[in-house]
């Protein structure tokens, strides 16, 4: 594939590794304090599969029109987007170790997605 035929491909991926993120914060505000299965089903719980839906859509398309060695490593994307969600969003914790984390695991999708 052409280098600049990655280009156009990057927004969906993004844009489909933010909703999946978002859906993973959605779930979480749906779960903290539900104890019955029943509780579990809720607005939260329901607007985090939507994103998840719309996302998988948006990672499907991607996968259309890109190797399979370029879009897979987006998924670790995620775990940067969660991760800064639970210490912006809910008042999580974090560590100099678990940012120093965050930055491999974004070096390494530089260093993947620009070998592709």
């Amino acid at each position: 594939m052409r280098r600049d035929m990655h280009i156009p491909i990057y927004l969906p991926l993004i844009t489909g590794t933010l909703l999946a993120s978002f859906g993973q914060v959605l779930f979480k505000l749906g779960a903290t304090g539900r104890s019955s299965f029943a509780a579990f089903l809720n607005i939260w719980t329901f607007a985090g599969l939507a994103c998840y839906g719309v996302g998988t859509v948006l990672w499907i398309y991607a996968l259309s029109r890109a190797p399979l060695t370029l879009v897979y490593p987006f998924t670790a994307l995620t775990f940067v987007f969660v991760y800064a969600a639970g210490v912006l969003f809910l008042g999580e914790t974090t560590s100099p170790k678990a940012l120093a984390g965050m930055g491999l695991v974004l070096a390494g999708l530089y260093l993947v997605s620009s070998s592709t």
